[in-house]
C-alpha cells in the first residue's frame, strides 16, 4: 500500500509539471509532436512572475498588435502565446486574425535569413565555389550592364549589403522612389538590380538593399536549377519539418520574393532559430556547417547609423541590460517579425506583429524583451549568484 501510494505520489508530481509547462505553452502536447523540445520558465531559472505581468501588459495593449511572442531557453520552449489582430498579406489588408500556433504569418524581411541559410547550404553542396565569387559570373546574359567596377561585387557583399549599388528603402513603401518597390513591380528584377549604379567601392559601406537578396536567388536558381521556395524546401524546410508554407511572387516577374515574400507559422520560424542557436545542427545532421552560422551571427561590417552591425542577412548590437552587457542577433521582419538571438545566455525569443511600415511600434516588440524578458531571465541569475 505504501508503495503504491509513492508510485500514486510520482505521477501527481508528473502530472503537475506538465500542466504547469502548459499553462506557458499555449498547446505543450502538439509542440512535442512536432519535435519541440518544450519545458517550464522554472526549469531554465526564468521568473514566472516577471513573466506574468508582461502576458498582463500584452493582454491590456501595452505592446500593440503583437500576434506571437515565443520564449526558448537552452533549446526548449518555455513561453508561447497567440493573440489577436489586424494582419496583413504582403501588403494587403486583412480582417482581425486570431492568430494560432497553425497560423501562417508574413515574416517580411526574415526571408532574407532564410535565403541566407540556403546560400549556406548551396556552398556545402558545392553548388556555389566561394562566396568571393564575382556575381556577374553567373550572369553572362547581363554582361552588358558589366560597367564602372561592377566586376568587384561578389557573393559576400550581396550577403552583407554592401554591393556599392544605389539603392533607397528609407523612403515610405508607397513612394515612387523606394528602390526596392520599383525592383518588386519590374518584370526582369535581377536586371533592375544588376542595372543600378555603383555609388561606393564594394564592401566599404552597408546599405540595406532587398535587391542583394534576390540576386542571391537568382544566383541559387543557376547553380542548382531550384527556385529559392523550392531549394529551401528540399534542402532545409524538409529537414527541420516544416510542412507548410508560402513564399509570395513578385507580381510582374513571377519569381518567388526573395527579400520580403516568406508565410510560415511562428512555431516554424523557432524551427529555423533552434537550428541556429544549435551551431547549424538537427538531431545528428549538420544541416549547415557551423561556421556559416558564426559568421552569419557575427558582424561583418559596421552600420553607418553606429547602432550595431550586419552579419549574413542578419543584424547584430551590442547593448546593456541591468548592468549586463549583452550581444544579440536577430532576423527582422517590417511590421514586428523579429528572432533575437543571445548566444551567451542561451535565449531566444521570437514575435509577430501586424505593426507594417510603423517604425515606432516596431521598436515595441525590443523593449518586451529588454523590460521583461530579460529581468526575467538576469535577475533570477543574479540573485542565485548572490545567494
Amino acid at each position: 500500500m505504501i508503495r503504491l501510494s509513492l508510485i500514486m505520489l510520482i505521477v501527481l508530481l508528473i502530472s503537475s509539471c506538465s500542466l504547469h509547462t502548459a499553462s506557458q505553452v499555449s498547446d505543450a502536447e502538439s509542440a512535442v509532436e512536432e519535435g519541440i523540445a518544450v519545458s517550464s520558465l522554472a526549469s531554465v531559472r526564468m521568473d514566472n512572475k516577471v513573466i506574468d505581468r508582461l502576458t498582463a501588459n500584452i493582454e491590456s495593449g501595452a505592446y500593440p498588435n503583437l500576434h506571437s511572442l515565443l520564449i526558448a531557453k537552452e533549446g526548449r520552449l518555455v513561453y508561447e502565446k497567440y493573440f489577436t489582430g489586424d494582419d496583413q498579406y504582403w501588403g494587403q489588408k486583412m480582417k482581425q486574425v486570431e492568430h494560432s500556433a497553425y497560423t501562417l504569418h508574413d515574416v517580411r524581411s526574415i526571408s532574407k535569413s532564410v535565403v541566407s541559410a540556403c546560400i549556406g547550404i548551396a556552398l556545402d553542396q558545392g553548388r556555389i565555389s566561394s562566396i568571393d565569387q564575382p556575381i556577374f559570373d553567373y550572369f553572362p546574359e547581363y554582361h552588358y550592364l558589366l560597367v564602372h567596377g561592377k566586376e568587384a561585387v561578389t557573393i559576400r557583399h550581396l550577403l552583407t549589403m554592401t554591393s556599392g549599388f544605389a539603392w533607397d528603402e528609407d523612403v515610405s513603401h508607397t513612394n515612387k522612389e523606394n528602390t526596392e518597390m520599383q525592383m518588386i513591380f519590374s518584370e526582369d528584377p535581377v536586371a533592375f538590380v544588376l542595372g543600378r549604379t555603383l555609388v561606393s567601392r564594394p564592401g566599404s559601406t552597408w546599405n540595406y538593399n532587398g535587391g542583394c537578396t534576390q540576386i542571391l536567388a537568382a544566383i541559387l536558381q543557376k547553380t542548382t536549377g531550384l527556385s529559392v521556395d523550392k531549394f529551401a524546401e528540399k534542402y532545409l524546410f524538409k529537414h527541420l519539418e516544416i510542412e507548410h508554407y508560402e513564399w509570395v511572387t513578385l507580381p510582374n516577374a513571377g519569381i518567388p520574393a526573395a527579400a520580403s515574400g516568406l508565410r510560415l507559422r511562428t512555431r516554424d520560424l523557432l524551427k529555423f532559430g533552434l537550428l541556429y542557436r544549435n551551431n547549424g545542427r538537427v538531431g545528428k545532421r549538420q544541416l549547415i556547417q557551423e561556421n556559416w552560422v558564426t559568421e552569419s551571427l557575427k558582424k561583418q561590417i559596421d552600420r553607418p547609423d553606429g547602432r550595431g552591425g550586419y552579419g549574413f542577412q542578419f543584424w547584430t548590437w551590442t547593448d546593456y541590460v541591468l548592468g549586463s552587457q549583452v550581444q544579440i542577433a536577430a532576423a527582422s521582419g517590417n511590421g514586428g517579425q523579429r528572432i533575437y538571438f543571445d548566444r551567451e545566455n542561451d535565449l531566444l525569443v521570437l514575435t509577430t506583429a501586424g505593426n507594417y511600415n510603423n517604425a515606432q511600434s516596431e521598436q515595441t516588440n525590443y523593449r518586451l524583451v529588454k523590460d521583461y524578458i530579460y529581468p526575467a531571465v538576469l535577475e533570477l541569475d543574479d540573485s542565485a549568484v548572490r545567494e
